[in-house]
């Protein structure tokens, strides 16, 4: 536990009088003069520093922010709570300040905190910024969970996953591939799968009974308004000795709970209503799709 004993998402007001040591990026500052107030921050929270006595008062005011830092000392309750944070009742009164990694850089290109607010360019070439901020980290953290959460429903019912290679030869489906040129047959090339459906052939046609894929699928073609262009992930699902209704079955009890979790939406209960071809709408929008993407 050299660099850390807790995280800075983690001490609460149970945690007082203890003695602890964090780690993380400088967040912010604000100096009063003889008291300065640092927010601390890593993946898990913030965390704020009060810090009235020297050393640590002059060494935290020389510190840039986003700089990474690590801070031991003992936590107090506060005096004017944030009941906004997990960690709003608690701050650090700091001991030992110690730099780990120090921002060179005399200003940043945007503020990490305001980072969805800067141009594309800015966000994408600096994206190790913009992957600070917690609005763009969550995003992450949710796709993660919801894969997560979808994995364990489908190896609940028995099926297997099984990961198909990507690079691939060219097989002829609804877009364009992505070609890849090799280098040990110059003028051959490789083709990245629109979708894995060659290889679940393989798979049925071998006995593999259930399997499931979280499948990147890749097309060279414009973006549209239901697919972003060039690379998604569906949830790719093949059953053998299965009929239509055995199907439904599986993605009745996976998607309705995972999307009503993380889409605060409420799902309809299985089983779906069934709409027979002839009298299914026939707007685009309500057309059906044969995967589920994620």
């Amino acid at each position: 536990m050299y660099y850390r004993t807790h995280t800075c998402g983690e001490l609460r007001k149970e945690d007082e009088g203890k003695k602890v040591k964090l780690s993380g990026w400088l967040d912010s500052k604000r100096d009063k003069g003889g008291l300065l107030f640092a927010v601390l921050r890593d993946f898990y929270g913030v965390t704020q520093i009060v810090a009235q006595s020297e050393p640590c008062l002059s060494q935290l005011r020389d510190i840039p922010t986003e700089s990474t830092v690590s801070v031991e000392g003992v936590v107090v309750l506060r005096s004017a709570p944030n009941d906004k944070l997990p960690t709003g009742l608690i701050e650090i009164v700091p001991e030992k300040v110690e730099v780990l990694g120090r921002r060179i850089v005399p200003a940043l290109p945007f503020e990490v905190s305001h980072s969805t607010e800067a141009g594309e360019d800015a966000r994408l070439r600096y994206r190790f910024l913009d992957l600070r901020n917690p609005a763009v980290k969550e995003k992450i953290v949710l796709r993660s969970r919801i894969i997560a959460d979808l994995r364990k429903l489908m190896t609940e019912r028995g099926f297997y996953e099984i990961s198909t290679p990507i690079l691939t030869s060219s097989s002829p489906e609804g877009a364009r591939d992505y070609i890849v040129p090799s280098r040990l047959y110059p003028g051959e090339f490789y083709a990245l799968p629109q979708a894995p459906q060659q290889y679940k052939q393989l798979l049925m046609c071998s006995g593999f009974d259930k399997y499931f894929q979280i499948a990147p699928c890749f097309r060279d073609e414009d973006a549209r308004a239901d697919r972003s262009p060039g690379e998604f992930y569906q949830l790719d699902i093949e059953m053998a000795y299965a009929t239509q209704e055995d199907v439904f079955e599986v993605l009745e009890g996976v998607l309705p709970p995972v999307f009503a979790k993380y889409s605060g939406w409420d799902a309809d209960k299985p089983p779906f209503r069934r709409i027979p071809y002839l009298t299914a709408p026939t707007s685009p929008t309500c057309a059906t799709r044969s995967s589920s993407r994620t």
